[in-house]
This record gives structure tokens, C-alpha cells and sequence, in this order.
């Protein structure tokens, strides 16, 4: 997990977040946020097969494997599950590490249930 600004797009961070797994993964699942030339270029060195949507401005879309695709709502809905702790969404703590803290509470408490 890494953290960012509110403002701030996911795609930029994402090559730095799946460093650590591209090697022993075979697919990765992603929204249209992430089909980026950059990021796609990535996953073809690490011969990982992207299931991500192309976006609306690609004039050539690319074609992905929608079954798997469908298991993206698990994640979804894992952050429906986070959404739940008022003090996430609206993000009273204003240190990194008081919110990452909460962060981790919350993934326990819903990893318990």
C-alpha cells in the first residue's frame, strides 16, 4: 500500500506498486485508470497478461479476458467495506502515519469478520 495525496491520480504510482509481485504473477486486474502505455509496457516485459479495459481515448482498443475481469469487484467491494469507517473516507487524520495506522486497523477488522 502506498499512500498519496487526495488530488492524485493512482496510474502514476502503480508501476511501483506491482514491482514486487510481477515476477510470480500471470495476470493483473486494473480499471481503465491504469491502461497506460507505460504501464502496459511493463507488464509485457514481466510476460504478465494485462485484463484492463482500454480507456475511451485509445483509438485502438485492445481486448482482455472479461470473465477474469469479473473478479474485480471483489476489490471493489473491499472498498465499499472501508468506506464504512467514517474517519477513512473523510480522512480526519492528517498524518501519514496516524491514517495508515487506521488503514491497517480497519483491513483487520474487516479480515475478522
Amino acid at each position: 500500500m502506498l499512500l498519496t495525496a487526495g488530488q492524485c491520480a493512482d496510474s502514476p504510482i502503480a508501476q511501483d506498486l506491482v514491482l514486487d509481485w510481477l515476477e510470480a504473477a500471470d495476470y493483473c486486474l486494473a480499471d481503465r485508470a491504469y491502461d497506460t502505455d507505460d504501464f502496459l509496457e511493463l507488464l509485457s516485459r514481466y510476460d504478465v497478461i494485462p485484463v484492463i479495459p482500454s480507456h475511451g481515448r485509445r483509438a485502438a482498443k485492445r481486448d482482455y479476458d472479461e470473465h477474469i475481469y469479473k473478479d474485480r469487484h471483489l476489490i471493489e467491494c473491499f472498498i465499499g467495506k472501508i468506506k464504512h469507517f467514517r474517519r477513512i473516507f473523510t480522512r480526519f487524520d492528517k498524518l501519514e502515519i496516524s491514517y495508515t495506522s487506521f488503514l491497517y486497523f480497519a483491513f483487520t477488522l474487516i479480515w475478522l469478520r
